[in-house]
């Protein structure tokens, strides 16, 4: 009996996102407090011609030299114009190639724009697919239902575990360590400059995981832990959003994972429900950190329950 009432409190929990009403972008950008006619991008020197761009979305990792402009990440397109003008600043002259850490529309929403104006678009083989096709993102209090992209502005070129990059004098190593915040993340090191950008499996705060589109709590931890073990102990690291952190901060990160990983698969074990499971406070002592845990405990059990 206990097996079959936990089965039906999984079933109800999966729904979460046919129980929304999808947003419409505009609505989700008030969700978010996100006014993007105001945004301002701003860039950090990295090393030389290695900057990070800050704004509204995901962070940019971008490289400007002799051979032209890659950046990592696109943000919205409606900040597209802002991002080209920034990159001008730096020394840049439009946009070569655009490296995409995942398929969500706060890291690649600028790509047609981009691409029409010739940037090679470069993916995860899963991210690729994602983004050929609508997929409902399910972000517990609401949910969005991303749009194909346009087939012209698709990923040309993609890769599925490892490739390198040999551009403006950096070697860039792109890795994919199986799904982890969705089904087709990419870590993306640029090892002359000693950072590494991670998406959005690695953030200042609580990870959101698509629980819905390949991501999973374990995943998470496998990759973390897979990136932990590549990069050195002064490699700065690029979480999708917030301030360039590091080996430390990552290390902190996996262990918060792992802590709150453990609790969840015990009370799944033991029959709990998601709400047993949120009342228990599994990410406690954690949370005078990184944030609200409430999306992160939602979809960690969902990943985990499943």
């Amino acid at each position: 009996m206990r097996k079959f009432l936990f089965t039906l409190t999984l079933i109800a929990a999966s729904t979460t996102a046919s129980s929304h009403e999808y947003l419409e972008f505009d609505e989700l950008m008030a969700a978010f407090g996100a006014d993007l006619e105001s945004v301002e991008i701003t860039s950090q020197e990295v090393s030389d011609g290695v900057y990070v761009l800050f704004g509204s979305g995901g962070n940019i990792l971008a490289s400007v030299g002799d051979q032209g402009t890659l950046i990592v990440d696109s943000m919205y397109a409606q900040l597209v114009p802002k991002i080209q003008n920034e990159l001008r600043n730096l020394g840049g002259n439009g946009v070569d190639f655009t490296l995409n850490t995942h398929f969500h529309f706060d890291h690649a929403d600028g790509n047609p724009l981009l691409s029409s104006d010739g940037a090679w678009i470069v993916t995860q083989s899963n991210a690729r697919r994602m983004m050929a096709g609508e997929h409902p993102i399910d972000l517990v209090d609401f949910a969005y239902l991303q749009p194909a992209y346009p087939r012209e502005s698709l990923p040309v070129i993609t890769f599925d575990d490892h490739m390198q990059f040999h551009f403006n004098n950096e070697n860039i190593d792109l890795m994919h360590f199986g799904p982890a915040h969705t089904t087709g993340d990419a870590a993306i090191y640029f090892r002359n400059a000693n950072i590494i950008h991670m998406g959005d499996v690695f953030n200042a705060g609580y990870p959101f995981i698509d629980a819905g589109n390949g991501g999973g709590l374990d995943g998470m931890i496998k990759f973390c832990k897979s990136v932990l073990n590549t990069i050195e102990e002064d490699t700065a690291v690029l979480p999708g959003h917030g301030p360039i952190l590091g080996y430390e901060d990552l290390s902190l990160y996996i262990d918060m994972l792992e802590t709150v990983r453990d609790r969840i698969v015990y009370m799944i074990d033991a029959g709990s429900s998601l709400e047993e499971v949120i009342a228990a406070e599994p990410t406690r002592e954690f949370d005078d950190r990184y944030g609200d845990p409430g999306r992160l405990i939602d979809r960690a059990y969902m990943s985990l329950a499943r």
